[in-house]
């Protein structure tokens, strides 16, 4: 996986282009967006303040996620395991993860972990490590969040079907997720579905894909669960 996407990182938008991906919004910006809604959402539900919060992103990529976010929380860090896509996260704490199972962070030092379209690169037999690792950098009581492309969506799995970057892709379901959570002494929590609309109707009505966000329709979810705490 690192230099499948050493090999793409040049080329990563234009390999990422699809006709029906356009026809929905032609604003990656929009992408980015949306996941930030969702996951402040997500911890807001939980009544949770990410002004107070450390945040990790697994997979940053080029750290577009964590320049949109950065604001609301009170510090950020990223790691991938491609130093191709690292080379253009400039401004944010970004480390090589040398290990792809293993995080290069020490115990305890994140309260917020997400992993946004990592877990379908993983193989299903390690993804368990991968999380087990997750939950070893998380503090007692933090939150650990899984987006991903939604399986039962048709438009999402022909665009994945063919995308150069997601050649090797094993898609997992909301379901799967949450299982995988559970798996790793991660106490499942919420379940969101969203990207059902495209930019223009969603600004005019966005509170119909927020009732839905329970509704398996969206291009992506985002499953969340809670590391335990044994303080409390």
């Amino acid at each position: 996986m690192p230099e499948e996407f050493d090999h793409y990182a040049a080329d990563y938008d234009d390999l990422l282009d699809d006709p029906i991906r356009r026809r929905f919004t032609q604003s990656q910006q929009f992408f980015a967006e949306r996941k930030i809604d969702v996951l402040l959402a997500l911890m807001r539900a939980v009544g949770r303040d990410a002004h107070a919060l450390r945040w990790l992103d697994v997979g940053c990529g080029r750290g577009e996620l964590l320049h949109l976010g950065q604001a609301a929380f009170a510090s950020v860090a990223g790691c991938d395991v491609s130093t191709g896509m690292l080379r253009n996260a400039s401004g944010i704490p970004v480390v090589h993860q040398t290990d792809p199972l293993r995080l290069p962070f020490e115990d305890g030092q994140f309260d917020v972990v997400t992993a946004v379209c990592v877990y379908h690169h993983v193989e299903p037999a390690v993804r368990p490590t991968l999380l087990r690792d997750t939950v070893r950098v998380l503090s007692p009581g933090g939150l650990a969040v899984i987006i991903e492309h939604n399986p039962w969506n048709p438009a999402t799995r022909l665009i994945v079907s063919r995308t150069p970057v997601d050649q090797h892709a094993q898609l997992l379901s909301a379901p799967s997720a949450r299982r995988l959570l559970a798996s790793a002494d991660l106490r499942p929590v919420a379940t969101h579905y969203f990207l059902l609309l495209p930019p223009p109707i969603y600004r005019r009505m966005g509170w119909v894909e927020r009732a839905l966000a329970s509704v398996p329709a969206g291009g992506q979810y985002a499953v969340m669960g809670i590391k335990p705490d044994a303080r409390r």
